[in-house]
């Protein structure tokens, strides 16, 4: 194992692992994606190559998905069932996923696993970043509730096919599907878990949007499929030397605080919220990635040369963009649990003194 994957760490580092820990942690208990989109770039804004972050952040995750999942597995958003079967597929993915981030380190070096990564990030944000903040966006208009929430075309289609032998009765969604639909969903998962270290980016909109499972439950269903993967992928790129145990036990320290957090959110806020806080991190989280990305077309010389000063320049505003985003992320899921908790005293209060009066 090459010495220079792994940082130094000071204290400032040490700190900033700590808050990216706790706030990737509150992420992940309030929306189920894991946390990562924000974990790994974070690691990566501090100098950590992109194939080291990503290795790091599935070992620390599958402990911290264990304890989201138990903990929101006593509000009953949880469908074990789904989230072993998905799981089980997931784990191809991120054999097969994590083989990919080994080749191209052993072939590009750390400039190359640093493109691959941010690339990934770039191009799935947008896609899945702009889909659900739209769709959260029409929920909020149209004033639907959790009961309300719709079911889309084809989650619809996907629940009225049979296909003998293959039928399986999953409790998040009342019905029986094919679980011929959910292994390319699951194995599309790990792979991009094993490459940008967030599969909750496929697999809770998978989930929501082509199998009709309510948002709630599938954020919640996803800390299973996590905690399944991440034993998976952290044995392979342990395996392979990639993993930084003292980063992934220092965001782990914040992350099980922060889950905590996140998980009793979720039973205060209403469904389209969730969506709100995913797509919001998701689209400047981007930004944050897209900046460097000259930096290590840079590097192997597939763009003209940088001068040093650039390039420091690119790398501390993706830093810059990267605490915002931690920032945007902490302080909407903190206000929407402050405003949950507040609507949920008063209504509590209002119905108190309505029975007291009878």
């Amino acid at each position: 194992m090459e010495g220079l994957n792994f940082i130094d760490l000071n204290v400032t580092n040490v700190l900033f692992l700590l808050i990216v820990g706790f706030v990737g942690g509150m992420v992940s208990g309030f929306i189920g994606s894991g946390g990562a989109f924000v974990l790994t770039p974070a690691m990566m804004s501090l100098g950590v190559p992109g194939i080291v972050a990503v290795a790091s952040n599935m070992c620390h995750k599958f402990p911290k998905a264990l304890v989201g999942a138990l903990k929101r597995a006593k509000y009953g958003q949880v469908d074990l069932k789904l989230g072993l079967v998905m799981g089980a597929s997931a784990e191809a993915g991120v054999l097969y996923g994590a083989h990919i981030q080994e080749s191209i380190k052993k072939a590009f070096g750390d400039a190359g696993s640093n493109l691959y990564v941010s690339v990934a990030f770039v191009i799935v944000l947008a896609v899945v970043g702009g889909y659900v903040m739209r769709d959260a966006i029409k929920i909020y208009r149209s004033g639907a509730t959790d009961e309300e929430e719709k079911k889309g075309s084809l989650a619809k289609w996907v629940q009225s096919v049979y296909i003998p032998g293959t039928m399986v009765y999953f409790p998040s969604i009342k019905a029986k599907i094919s679980v011929l639909f959910t292994i390319p969903l699951g194995f599309a998962t790990g792979l991009l878990a094993a490459t940008i270290a967030v599969g909750g980016f496929i697999g809770v909109p998978s989930m929501m949007y082509v199998l009709g499972v309510p948002s709630m439950m599938a954020s919640a269903t996803e800390l299973v499929i996590a905690f399944v993967m991440g034993v998976g992928g952290t044995i392979k790129f342990a395996w392979g030397g990639y993993v930084d145990i003292r980063l992934a036990m220092i965001i782990l320290a914040g992350s099980l605080f922060g889950i905590h957090l996140g998980a009793i959110g979720t039973t205060y806020v209403k469904p389209y919220m969730i969506k709100v806080v995913m797509g919001v991190i998701m689209i400047t989280v981007l930004f944050s990635r897209a900046f460097v990305i000259p930096v290590y077309l840079s590097q192997l010389h597939m763009i003209a040369p940088m001068a040093d000063e650039n390039m420091a320049l690119l790398k501390n505003i993706s830093l810059g963009v990267m605490i915002l985003a931690l920032l945007l992320g902490a302080g909407i899921v903190l206000f929407a649990l402050w405003q949950g908790m507040r609507d949920h005293k008063r209504q509590t209060k209002v119905l108190q003194e309505a029975m007291a009066t009878d």
